[in-house]
């Protein structure tokens, strides 16, 4: 039987197009799509269990995994099959589940995965801006309590030209990097990098995305009413109890607000709450509680949320005592690990990251290996949260999504100002020792100052500031947030997180939880951010002014030099037998790479201490030294023959080349030793390549006056006794009868 298939195609402009197919694929998921641009293709299916789970959160799984086979490539590895994601699967992962989760409701609780696969890779679309749109999509052909249609798109730059998932090679050219999440009326997400911005200019590309996903959002509707929408599933909600949640709410709020506007610190304020809670529960029989315990809770916790943002939306005060504006004490150090090439130490209120920088050659770099990607990456940085910088002790299994994302939002804000000629491979790593409000951002201020701190040269410091808002649509009072702590990203209606230079954005990081937020208001959050930004690049650059000049003493020193490709060869040697010598002799790192554009080889060497790496240098120069015909050298003798004497050039150690005992002297010479010994120097003319021995030829004696009386020998007459005819005087014909057989050899 033919399946019915059902397609909608959304024009992006330009020739491009994206269209959305059902029908065909995976039909007992609860629903599936097939996403296509070009010749790449998404399949995503969504699968939400019936029963609701036992937990007081959504389950959601969002899973994006690129198969190798997509691309006509074998996976890496023994096994030669996909494995654990990468972390630009991890990434897509996050980016897809931030803008669905907040569009199911609060009290479905149902596990619930939704997964997407590139099944074939087109070099021309880059599949990471359409897994929103698959996701989305699929969901909508569900039973599932979703809210509304959503997509994502990715905003290039090229030219002061605004483009839409722009590709690879227009991306390389783009001075922003982009991806916004929206609904038909609301932006709930954005994230991308940029090259120093303004804050204008940012809620431009965010206008622009948001009127594309319109168009996206509306295919989907369209499908899924040719689809045939299902009715949305019923579940069993929560339980509710409106009398009990106002009297837990009129016993919290008067206190909670007091506490609040005290101005604690995390630990005393989390325990002065907490003894409210009590409180209030101990006001309940351990019947009632047994019965609705968990409710009291609950209804606490809403109680708690209000009066904060209360406190601020009415007095402009915080939880830590701070204005709404204001930020935190901040104290840095720089150089404090003895060991490691570039260190800091970024401290403010109580989150504090402790930052290293490591140096290495190309050989260091971090490998990607994707369907969708390869290349390398030359700078990088990871980020480490251990349990305790949050006083909690819990088992750590690898490294979490989180820490996957918050790493690569600080690596975007600071790649961006490593110079391209920097010759290093460099990675920082971030460890924060404590939390409480944006460790992202301390790490990059940390990453920026342990860089300089390291000899890198950035082109500018970068800063970074995690920001809030609070807002009463009834109001219309909203309050910005500079510098917010953990509890305020829990409660406000966005947090979002800017990093950059003096002179414009470098990355950012947004998830908006108002629906309707105004652009107005999203640039007057972006100014205050900026003035928060300088505020804390002011106390890096009083730490440290400038990037060091060189690197520390025990760390590396790079040295890059280009040779021609005849060359790599001598350099390696035999079975890499010459390099490896040159680097235990020397204790240097040397890699060799081939730039197949100019076609010459790339040498790094990488050493501490100049002594090293000058001998590989000087090695370099010997390989690479050619001789002028005409030119006197300096050389010296190494080897005694009874023909001559093999001597070196001594500004390019070991180049020999041979100094025939004919060309010592003007007088003839019958012992070598007569003339020259072992290790004298002296100098000799070069004449180039002997037409005769086909060998280089130099002499001592052309640089000699004759002596008195010299009178040259006559050139050897090689045809001497011959005519022209190859006769010779006795009128024998020497030539050879080519028809004849050679003597000793039959006749064939």
């Amino acid at each position: 039987m033919i399946p019915q298939v059902f397609k909608e195609v959304i024009d992006l402009g330009d020739g491009r197009e994206i269209s959305i197919e059902t029908g065909k694929l995976a039909k007992q998921a609860h629903g599936s799509v097939v996403v296509q641009s070009g010749k790449c293709m998404l399949l995503c299916t969504v699968v939400s269990n019936y029963k609701q789970a036992d937990v007081d959160f959504l389950p959601l799984t969002v899973d994006y995994r690129e198969k190798f086979a997509a691309a006509g490539r074998y996976p890496g590895g023994f096994f030669k099959r996909e494995a654990r994601p990468s972390d630009g699967e991890v990434l897509t992962m996050r980016l897809v589940d931030r803008v669905l989760r907040p569009l199911f409701p609060k009290d479905y609780h149902s596990e619930t995965q939704v997964m997407i696969q590139l099944m074939s890779h087109d070099e021309n679309v880059m599949p990471d801006a359409m897994a929103g749109l698959a996701a989305s999509a699929a969901i909508q052909l569900s039973d599932f309590p979703f809210e509304c249609p959503i997509s994502e798109a990715r905003v290039g730059r090229v030219n002061g030209e605004f483009i839409i998932n722009p590709t690879l090679a227009q991306l390389e050219e783009s001075d922003l990097d982009m991806m916004i999440g929206a609904s038909a009326d609301s932006v709930m997400m954005v994230e991308g990098e940029m090259d120093e911005i303004s804050e204008e200019e940012m809620a431009d590309a965010i206008k622009f995305a948001h009127e594309a996903i319109k168009v996206q959002c509306a295919a989907q509707v369209r499908l899924a009413e040719a689809f045939g929408k299902k009715e949305v599933r019923e579940y069993e909600g929560e339980r509710e109890d409106e009398e009990l949640a106002k009297k837990v709410h009129n016993m919290a709020y008067d206190k909670v607000y007091a506490i609040a506007k005290a101005g604690s610190s995390k630990h005393e304020r989390s325990a002065a709450f907490e003894e409210i809670k009590e409180e209030i529960k101990a006001t309940f029989s351990e019947e009632e509680l047994e019965d609705f315990g968990d409710l009291v809770s609950k209804y606490y916790r809403k109680a708690e949320k209000s009066a904060i943002r209360d406190l601020t939306l009415n007095e402009g005060l915080r939880l830590d005592g701070r204005k709404t504006d204001e930020i935190r004490p901040i104290w840095c150090e720089v150089d404090y690990l003895p060991s490691t090439h570039g260190s800091s130490i970024f401290t403010r209120g109580e989150t504090q990251a402790l930052a290293t920088v490591t140096l290495g050659t190309s050989r260091d770099a971090n490998q990607i290996d994707m369907p969708s990607q390869e290349g390398e990456e030359r700078f990088y940085l990871h980020y480490n949260f251990p349990p305790f910088c949050t006083g909690e002790a819990r088992p750590i299994r690898g490294t979490s999504r989180r820490e996957v994302g918050h790493g690569n939002l600080a690596q975007r804000a600071l790649k961006g100002m490593i110079p391209e000629d920097c010759p290093y491979t460099v990675r920082v790593v971030s460890e924060v020792l404590e939390s409480n409000g944006s460790s992202s951002m301390a790490t990059v201020c940390s990453g920026t100052m342990a860089l300089m701190d390291a000899g890198v040269q950035m082109t500018k410091p970068v800063s970074g500031i995690a920001m809030g808002l609070i807002s009463d649509a009834d109001s219309g009072k909203y309050a910005v947030l500079s510098d917010i702590l953990g509890d305020e990203d829990h409660l406000g209606d966005m947090d979002f997180k800017v990093t950059g230079t003096a002179d414009g954005i470098t990355a950012c990081q947004m998830d908006i939880k108002v629906k309707g937020l105004s652009y107005e208001i999203l640039v007057n959050a972006l100014k205050q951010a900026r003035e928060g930004r300088l505020h804390i690049l002011e106390k890096l650059t009083d730490t440290i002014a400038q990037p060091n000049a060189e690197v520390k003493e025990h760390a590396p020193t790079m040295v890059t030099r280009r040779i021609p490709n005849e060359f790599i060869g001598a350099l390696i040697g035999p079975g890499g037998k010459v390099i490896q010598e040159l680097q235990k002799e020397t204790d240097t790192t040397i890699v060799i790479n081939e730039d197949p554009v100019t076609e010459e080889g790339i040498v790094e060497v990488l050493g501490v201490g100049k002594k090293g790496i000058e001998a590989v240098m000087a090695k370099i120069d010997s390989l690479l030294f050619k001789p002028e015909v005409g030119s006197i050298y300096e050389v010296k003798v190494i080897k005694m023959l009874d023909f001559g004497a093999v001597v070196e050039y001594t500004e390019a150690p070991g180049n020999e080349v041979l100094l025939h005992v004919s060309e010592l002297a003007w007088e003839r010479t019958e012992n070598v030793s007569d003339v020259v010994n072992m290790g004298d120097v002296f100098d000799v003319k070069y004449f180039g390549i002997d037409k005769r021995t086909r060998k280089e030829k130099v002499s001592r004696k052309a640089i000699l006056p004759k002596p008195e009386g010299y009178v040259e020998r006559p050139p050897r007459d090689n045809n001497r006794g011959r005519d022209n005819r190859g006769r010779d005087n006795r009128g024998r014909d020497n030539r050879r009868d080519d028809r004849r057989p050679r003597e000793g050899k039959k006749e064939e």
